[in-house]
């Protein structure tokens, strides 16, 4: 372990850091990256004996921009690092996660990126919880790319020139689809990697996150129009059919017939169904792959949301701020809302 650092990189996390932070404790030579926290964050982790470093506020955070800082600090310290495992701060490193990956990289010299099962701490206190567990639950071996948590290889790392700093969200499959190019490959491997503890319980917070997911995809698409890999083309189109095309057609059908607006109107369950039978295929439980479905069909609309915010600002020649959707940074990580959602 001893060519391996770490980054952590955080914002407001308070008890969540806490425990992030001691989960990889002595595991290798660690980073804590604040982007401007009012909580105390910087100093607990000074506490701990770990390197910090804190992003300029004059400049828009992202959690690119803190990941490449994060390793410009490590590397100026220890310039011998092989390698560099990225925690986001809402997370706890599993139990030999680390050993598992870095021996995954060492016996496969072409592979940049290796990453595991992250999985949600409290699943059963709300619904949005646990989509975001099913998200995660990606299939194991060669992948187009990583989440936030992941093990690097710095060569690689390095020769493609680090994150994309100007990216508020999606900057992992971008990284991912210049690795790629490169010759490189990223890797999903069987272990648990890490227990990610959102706080998601309402469903504003799931739409913020749904529209950000919806300006990622825009945004990275648009930068490799030529790569039909990156971003999701296929979802981007249904966005703009299920979230834009259909509930017009349904509104002009008023004008016309109220059956022809019923007909258009159950396409929506129809829609659910097809992807239910997929998710069932998946072996997802009857009820997750039905919360799954209706999910997916409603996040068309946040979805379009931010895709046509990424259009519009791109078109005013302006720069989107963070979407953000946690939710408040101070509660505590050991006492989640008692009444599930």
């Amino acid at each position: 372990m001893s060519r391996l650092g770490l980054v952590v990189i955080g914002r407001n996390e308070g008890e969540r850091l806490k425990v992030c932070l001691r989960s990889v404790l002595g595991a290798g030579p660690c980073v804590y990256v604040d982007s401007g926290s009012s909580d105390g964050s910087v100093d607990f982790a000074r506490s701990l004996g770990m390197m910090t470093a804190e992003l300029d506020l004059s400049l828009p955070f992202t959690a690119a921009r803190a990941r490449n800082a994060g390793v410009e600090a490590l590397l100026a310290q220890h310039p011998d690092l092989a390698w560099v495992q990225f925690v986001d701060g809402d997370c706890e490193a599993a139990p030999g996660w680390l050993e598992t990956a870095q021996t995954a990289l060492e016996k496969h010299p072409d592979w940049a990126v290796v990453c595991g099962r992250r999985r949600e701490r409290f699943p059963e206190k709300s619904i949005f919880n646990r989509l975001c567990d099913l998200e995660w639950d990606t299939p194991v071996g060669e992948a187009l790319a990583c989440g936030g948590d992941s093990l690097m290889r710095l060569e690689a790392f390095k020769a493609v020139g680090g994150f994309n700093e100007t990216l508020i969200a999606g900057e992992e499959p971008e990284l991912c689809y210049r690795l790629r190019q490169r010759g490189w490959r990223v890797y999903r491997l069987d272990a648990e990697m890490t227990l990610h503890d959102a706080q998601m319980f309402s469903l504003g917070q799931w739409w913020r996150r749904a529209a950000r997911a919806g300006h990622a995809f825009a945004e990275t698409t648009a930068l490799y129009p030529e790569d039909l890999t990156l971003g999701d083309r296929k979802q981007l189109r249904s966005n703009v059919l299920w979230g834009a095309v259909v509930p017009g057609l349904i509104a002009a059908s008023l004008l016309i017939s109220p059956w022809l607006s019923l007909l258009l109107l159950l396409g929506y369950p129809l829609y659910g169904l097809k992807i239910y039978r997929n998710q069932r295929a998946r072996n997802l439980s009857p009820q997750n792959a039905a919360l799954y479905a209706f999910f997916c069909v409603l996040g068309r609309f946040p979805n379009l949301q931010g895709q046509l915010l990424y259009h519009w600002n791109r078109r005013r020649g302006k720069r989107t701020a963070l979407i953000e959707y946690k939710g408040n940074p101070e509660e505590s990580l050991a006492k989640p809302p008692a009444a599930p959602i």
